[in-house]
């Protein structure tokens, strides 16, 4: 298994071949334990400091609102004590210590995943994210092409505080701004990236440090999220219902995204939602068909935001 991985996205990586000492990241935890030279970029206050955005701890207060507040560092992932800050009353009652406030950015949410090697990007894909509230994503699009301008601003980025490092980085921006660095793959949608044959290079990339990705023919993908209502227990669906729903046509993967054994508040979640499954495909109509199925049988009558259609 090259894949440094424990949960619903192993299918991705069962079956390619890695030596036993090569090592790739998919959580945080691991990234940040193996990369000393670059960890800060997991402090998200440096990050914004990087690019001049207007940005403080927790204990200066801001100037104006509204802002974004979060915390500064955040392994976990998923926006996890993240909140938009109106006014002071806002401040005093959401932003805490180990928080940050920074500038409220607008436009596109993209997520963006290069393979560097010794620094220098070798391949790119970016998702762009519909948001739908508190947190929480309706849906990716996983592009075939670049945003206009996005790359040349994250590789100028990348020239000045990821000098040699080989390995896979994600980024997220909003309008063109990064707000959050992983020394790490996406592993939510390597089916969308190209398979094993993606997997196979993501191999080389740790174990050579070379990237060489043969053959590749881009689609537009998609990743559609089923999310729930927070603080409930759930369970799996049956097997049954879960063969069906990737056997059908334009539908490439289903992640069932919590672990049954473990209370609610053990994951991490945004504010709004409980996440309960990915569905990733290459046909959007297909991929919200699955999910209107998967959200009837956990009861779902009238799905939240998150299931807009």
């Amino acid at each position: 298994m090259p894949i440094h991985d424990s949960d619903w996205s192993l299918q991705f990586f069962e079956g390619v071949a890695c030596p036993a000492d090569v090592h790739i990241p998919a959580a945080d935890s691991d990234a940040w334990q193996w990369n000393p030279r670059h960890r800060w970029v997991y402090d998200k206050l440096a990050v914004a400091a990087s690019q001049d955005i207007q940005a403080a701890p927790f204990g200066v207060e801001p100037p104006g609102y509204p802002v974004f507040c979060k915390p500064m560092m955040n392994l976990e992932g998923m926006g996890t004590g993240s909140a938009v800050l109106h006014d002071a009353d806002d401040y005093e009652r959401l932003c805490r210590p180990g928080h940050m406030w920074m500038k409220l950015l607008s436009g596109d949410h993209v997520s963006s995943d290069a393979a560097l090697v010794e620094g220098k990007p070798g391949w790119w894909r970016h998702a762009t994210g519909v948001a739908a509230g508190a947190g929480m994503f309706d849906y990716w699009t996983v592009h075939a092409g670049a945003p206009g301008g996005l790359e040349a601003y994250l590789e100028r980025w990348i020239g000045r505080h990821l000098a040699g490092y080989s390995g896979m980085v994600n980024f997220e921006t909003i309008g063109g701004r990064i707000i959050e660095v992983h020394l790490r793959i996406t592993d939510q949608w390597p089916d969308l990236y190209g398979g094993r044959a993606w997997v196979e290079a993501l191999v080389g990339l740790y174990g050579q440090k070379r990237w060489r990705f043969a053959g590749e023919t881009r689609r537009t993908g998609y990743s559609v999220a089923l999310f729930g209502p927070p603080r409930r227990d759930y369970r799996h669906p049956p097997a049954g219902l879960g063969q069906e729903l990737r056997a059908a046509a334009g539908i490439s993967s289903l992640q069932i995204t919590f672990h049954e054994g473990k209370a609610p508040g053990w994951h991490a979640n945004p504010p709004g939602g409980f996440r309960l499954a990915v569905i990733n495909g290459f046909d959007l109509a297909a991929c919200r068909a699955a999910r209107r199925r998967l959200a009837g049988w956990y009861g779902i009558a009238t799905p939240p935001n998150i299931v807009t259609e």
